[in-house]
C-alpha cells in the first residue's frame, strides 16, 4: 500500500520545486519532487514518469554546478525522454507541470550561457 500525499501537499511541493530552481538549489529541488515520486516510482504512469523527468532535470543542473558536464548531459537526456509526456498526461496539476517545464527551460538556458 502506497503512502498518499494530499492534493494540497502535492501542489506545495510543485511550487517549492520551481522556487528552488529559481534559487539554484537544484539538489533541494530534486528532493521536493522525490517526495511525490518515490512512493509511486514503480507505477507505469505518465505523470510519475514526467515527475521523474523533472527530477532528472534538477539533477542535471546540480551536476553542471559541480562541473560534471558529461554526467549532466547523460541525465538531461532522461528529461528529454520524459517531457513529451506533458502532452498526454491527464492531471489536475497539468498547468503546474507546464509552468515547471518553463522554469526548467529557463534554468537550462541560464546555466548553459554562463
Amino acid at each position: 500500500m502506497r503512502e498518499e500525499i494530499t492534493k494540497q501537499k502535492h501542489k506545495e511541493l510543485l511550487d517549492e520545486f520551481k522556487d528552488l530552481l529559481d534559487e539554484s538549489r537544484f539538489y533541494d529541488a530534486h528532493e521536493s519532487l522525490e517526495e511525490i515520486w518515490f512512493p509511486r516510482r514503480f507505477e507505469d504512469d505518465a505523470e510519475m514518469k514526467l515527475l521523474k523527468g523533472f527530477i532528472n532535470a534538477s539533477v542535471s543542473f546540480e551536476l553542471i554546478k559541480k562541473g560534471r558536464l558529461e554526467s549532466s548531459d547523460k541525465v538531461w537526456k532522461n528529461y528529454i525522454k520524459y517531457i513529451p509526456l506533458l502532452d498526454v498526461v491527464e492531471s489536475e496539476f497539468k498547468k503546474d507541470y507546464e509552468s515547471i517545464k518553463l522554469h526548467v527551460e529557463k534554468t537550462k538556458k541560464k546555466l548553459t550561457i554562463n
